[in-house]
């Protein structure tokens, strides 16, 4: 097995991963901090990220602090909080134009690492504690962003069938929180929160760019002010819940399109030896616009105004979500239902094999040509413990043949099926 071209160190807690290459004009950076989902950090975590946006010790003012990104020759500084397998994963991101192309004294790279140290562990302060203006307008921004799922009612199908497959896990929470736990947060309590997230939860600085290792530990070390306590590797493992009798979930609200979803559990996850067929599975089920779901569910029963799939390898979940007529429902489960038995059986042709093997190779090389991708890639494997570059998963994906996706295709199993509709009836 070929090793990663990425040189990595561990430095007090935090692992430390940096690819050497003058394959981009910029220097790409990403801070990967993750905590385990749980009720009662999961809003605070949420939030942490929008306050520390707001300002630094250095740069107390927003204004400032978006200026010194024009200083910066306009460097991109963001965050995006999402989820993993049983793990809450708040990823921030900034990228710097290389030394070579501006005119500058000191190192571009040194002072886009300063910028995001300083913004991620040296957040301005009032009195040790949150600026209190800054909390409370994030709490309203977080407000908006959560509501703003249920105004997007393909959205708001998909997580609601989440909470309902996965009631009893952790998985079922959004990894923006919860609105009714907004309220009662205080600076006080999102700084303890704050400190506890930062000096516990695995935490991966990623530097992609023409640099070293040895450049950039130097930097990270005066760069981030952090107290470290906890681990620096995940441990959590997603639960695999077995299922018994598939529950079906009616809501009803003011919509003019049914939305049907389905949650399948595949019991594959990215560490698996069985994962590259578990990706075949989805890209023939419903992955891609060649796929069994698109082409029956859609294209020739004309049930569907959407139908696809989507396949969590950290959870080893597959859902399934369609856009139908009310009318349709029965019809359309049965199809969908079809579609799965179909796979189970083995019933695949060599063109959607040959056709979703080229989809996820070019999907897997193309994600080569980004810095970001790049890093997300090699995330995975430190998420999922496992080692395996996009060289080696292609490599895997096209060695997989029908049988294996067969045997993955007769573990998946339905868990649940959602199906948002009209009030008509009720």
């Amino acid at each position: 097995m070929s090793k990663s071209n990425f040189e990595r160190e561990t430095i007090g807690n935090v692992r430390l991963h940096v690819l050497p290459t003058d394959q981009f004009k910029t220097y790409a950076i990403s801070v990967y901090i993750g905590t385990p989902l749980t009720e009662s950090t999961v809003t605070p975590v949420a939030l942490a990220p929008f306050v520390l946006r707001r300002g630094t010790a250095k740069l107390p003012e927003t204004k400032q602090f978006r200026e010194r990104q024009d200083d910066l020759y306009g460097a991109g500084f963001g965050f995006d909080v999402y989820k993993r397998g049983d793990y809450q994963i708040v990823q921030f991101r900034m990228d710097m134009i290389h030394d070579d192309f501006v005119k500058d004294h000191g190192s571009m790279l040194g002072q886009a690492l300063q910028f995001v140290g300083e913004a991620i562990t040296d957040p301005v302060r009032d009195q040790g504690v949150f600026r209190a203006k800054y909390v409370e307008a994030e709490k309203d921004t977080l407000r908006k962003r959560i509501a703003a799922i249920v105004n997007d009612k393909i959205r708001y199908a998909a997580e609601r069938m989440i909470e309902e497959m996965c009631q009893s896990e952790p998985y079922r929470l959004h990894p923006l929180g919860r609105t009714d736990d907004l309220a009662p947060i205080t600076p006080e309590s999102l700084f303890a929160s704050y400190e506890t997230w930062l000096a516990d939860s695995p935490i991966d600085v990623y530097v992609v760019g023409n640099t070293t290792l040895a450049e950039v530990k130097a930097h990270l070390e005066s760069a981030f002010k952090w107290k470290r306590k906890g681990t620096a590797a995940y441990d959590r493992k997603a639960e695999h819940k077995q299922v018994g009798e598939v529950r079906t979930v009616i809501d009803r609200m003011d919509v003019t399109q049914g939305k049907l979803n389905m949650g399948l559990r595949t019991y594959v996850t990215y560490a698996d030896k069985e994962y590259p067929a578990a990706l075949m599975y989805n890209g023939i089920l419903g992955g891609y616009p060649h796929s069994k779901l698109f082409l029956n569910v859609r294209e020739k029963e004309s049930l569907a105004y959407y139908a696809s799939s989507r396949l969590d390898g950290h959870k080893g979940i597959l859902t399934i979500q369609s856009g139908i007529e009310f009318a349709n429902y029965e019809k359309a489960v049965a199809i969908i239902k079809r579609q799965m038995e179909h796979m189970a059986e083995g019933q695949i042709s060599e063109l959607e094999m040959s056709q979703t093997k080229a989809m996820i190779a070019n999907q897997l090389r193309e994600s080569q040509d980004s810095a970001f991708e790049t890093i997300a890639l090699d995330f995975n494997n430190q998420l999922s413990g496992t080692v395996r570059s996009a060289a080696q998963l292609i490599e895997q994906v096209e060695q997989t043949d029908r049988e294996a996706i067969r045997r993955v295709a007769e573990g998946v199993k339905l868990d649940t099926i959602y199906f948002l509709r009209d009030r008509k009836g009720e």
